[in-house]
């Protein structure tokens, strides 16, 4: 039960994308992110970047890290926010599967150590970059809302939670 519990189990937890340093990054050798795109950079149902999120990757760039959104969302969701950003991006991912996170991989000509996946489900993003041994960083979704198969996903998350922090696994407090 313990190793079941542990692919679901994320690296790092965070209560948003701008509580990771890019430095700190840099000197871990990483020097690519492979990230989610709805509840983790915006809401679900926001359709731009807002202009702290703009800075965010202007800063990453101007560090040469590297991103690629992967997302299971569709290509007009995805490419709508992805394309003014000039922000390469994966679309229909089907996380956890594999495939996306490969492709991603493959486009920015990382190794997998240099990578780090960001997502706000532990069912799709930290479980699928886990199961490629990537380094995953759980934040703490931007919308208190989702759409019904993340609402499914959340109850069952929340089980999943309680079960790690009675097993020490965690450290973190649950956000209301």
């Amino acid at each position: 039960m313990l190793n079941l519990l542990k692919k679901f189990l994320p690296d790092e937890h965070v209560k948003s994308v701008f509580e990771i340093d890019a430095d700190l990054l840099l000197k871990r050798g990483i020097k690519g992110i492979i990230t989610d795109l709805d509840n983790t950079l915006v809401e679900w149902d926001r359709p731009d970047a807002t202009p702290e999120l703009i800075k965010w990757f202007q800063h990453l760039e101007e560090k040469g890290i590297i991103v690629t959104i992967v997302s299971n969302n569709n290509q007009q969701r995805v490419g709508a926010f992805a394309e003014p950003l000039n922000v390469p991006f994966i679309y229909h991912a089907k996380k956890p599967m594999t495939r996306a996170f490969k492709q991603a991989l493959t486009d920015m000509k990382l190794q997998p150590t240099e990578i780090v996946v960001i997502g706000d489900q532990i069912f799709t993003d930290v479980l699928g970059g886990n199961r490629l041994g990537l380094h995953t960083i759980l934040v703490v979704p931007v919308a208190s809302t989702d759409g019904f198969i993340t609402k499914f996903n959340r109850r069952m998350e929340r089980v999943l939670l309680g079960k790690m922090k009675k097993k020490g696994l965690i450290h973190w407090e649950e956000e209301k």
